[in-house]
């Protein structure tokens, strides 16, 4: 054998390791904690309707999986048993879930008992394009323990040929809401406006919101603008739709749909159900209104966390990128009509999708953050017993929101 044939085969006696060197680092790039990892199983758990995991299972994960070379495997964990299960598997040493999802009025739970691990030192690696504002929702006491990754606000949404029969506008001030509620029930003997008025969460979701719109602290009943919203809203109710006792997230986009009620605000999941499956292209939506002092639109949806014990650190800090990165929210939006946490992912917004989605849009930069309370489901009450002595039943506002208030500070103080 010649040297020169020597020469001409020594590049190939160094492929395999040239090739492997190569391959990893084609994975770091993608995955960076892939080389630390020690397991490439990654167990995610969330809360999906059918529809979504579909989504989730067919074209989200297999693409991480692809990229950084592992498996996933998926749970389905209500979130009202997520702190417990942590908990639990924290215990026995036997952490089984390496990055849950969880409602952003679930986390205080999960910090307090400590079963969720402190992400500040990789708030860097959070996109600038991530909305600001949605950053705030996994901050606890300063603390950065969870990531956004599915935003919701509350939208608008009008029927515009009911409108445009009574040259009605949508309402963008209180004002002009209390118009166009009594200009429905004037001409069609019955109201059209609807307000999630069920109880529970939708009921206090819509009062929180109005109570900041209005200038008002939502923890303190007896404020000026909290009773200024309560007010209101005893002076807007003989012009509600009837339904409106029986509306809440789901039903409300029935009676969208039925056309009982012509103007109601609802999560962004109703657009697709409404136009696209149920044809009914006369509906459109926008931001809101505004309240005396401003817009505000409460922020929903979910985040991510990373619990503690999980020997996959690195590999789960992938997966809370991966689902961050501009590629995944776009198919998010596209496939299940997901609000995008990032600024710059509705470039391939369907034509006819673009419209809401600008409502959507415009409705996250007025988001406001609910606070974390370890009393909430007390303060729900509370809040749902003063909607309806105030506003159902006509209680004096003022008296009301006081002795209640005398009944929240003694709760608060428990805390």
């Amino acid at each position: 054998m010649t040297k020169t044939h020597q020469r001409k085969r020594l590049p190939a006696h160094r492929n395999p390791i040239q090739a492997l060197l190569g391959l990893l680092l084609a994975w770091t790039v993608a995955c960076p904690g892939l080389l630390v990892a020690a397991e490439r199983t990654l167990t995610v758990t969330m809360r999906l309707d059918e529809s979504e995991w579909r989504v989730m299972r067919a074209e989200i994960l297999p693409r991480f999986e692809k990229e950084c070379q592992c498996t996933v495997v998926p749970r389905d964990v209500p979130p009202e048993q997520l702190a417990q299960l942590l908990q639990a598997m924290a215990r026995a040493g036997r952490m089984e879930i390496d990055v849950f999802a969880q409602d952003n009025m679930r986390l205080l739970e999960l910090v307090s008992i400590g079963v969720v691990q402190d992400l500040s030192a990789y708030e860097s690696r959070i996109a600038p394009q991530v909305s600001k504002v949605l950053l705030e929702t996994g901050r606890i006491q300063g603390r950065l323990y969870f990531f956004p990754y599915r935003p919701n606000v509350q939208i608008a949404y009008y029927n515009a040929q009911r409108f445009e029969r009574y040259g009605l506008s949508p309402p963008g001030t209180w004002e002009e809401l209390l118009h166009v509620a009594r200009v429905f029930k004037e001409k069609e003997g019955v109201g059209r406006v609807l307000f999630q008025a069920w109880g529970g969460a939708p009921t206090v979701t819509q009062v929180y919101e109005w109570i900041t719109s209005a200038g008002g602290d939502p923890l303190v009943l007896t404020h000026p603008g909290t009773v200024k919203t309560f007010r209101f809203l005893q002076e807007l109710w003989p012009y509600l739709s009837p339904d409106s006792r029986q509306a809440k997230w789901d039903t409300t986009n029935q009676f969208l749909a039925q056309e009982s009620a012509y103007l109601a605000q609802n999560w962004p999941f109703g657009v697709r159900l409404l136009i696209q499956e149920y044809g009914k292209t006369a509906i459109k939506t926008y931001s809101g209104w505004a309240g005396p002092a401003r817009k505000a639109h409460v922020i929903g949806g979910e985040v991510l966390g990373i619990p503690v014990g999980t020997p996959n650190v690195p590999l789960a800090l992938d997966f809370l990128r991966f689902m961050q990165s501009k590629g995944i929210q776009e198919l998010l939006t596209v496939r299940l009509g997901w609000p995008s946490l990032r600024t710059d992912a509705h470039g391939r917004v369907e034509a006819w999708m673009r419209p809401y989605f600008k409502a959507v849009t415009e409705a996250l930069t007025h988001g406001i953050v609910r606070k974390n309370l370890p009393y909430w489901p007390e303060y729900e009450k509370l809040v749902n017993e003063a909607f309806v002595r105030t506003v159902v039943r006509g209680e004096a506002v003022e008296g009301t929101l006081h002795a209640l208030q005398a009944r929240l500070e003694r709760v608060q103080g428990r805390y």
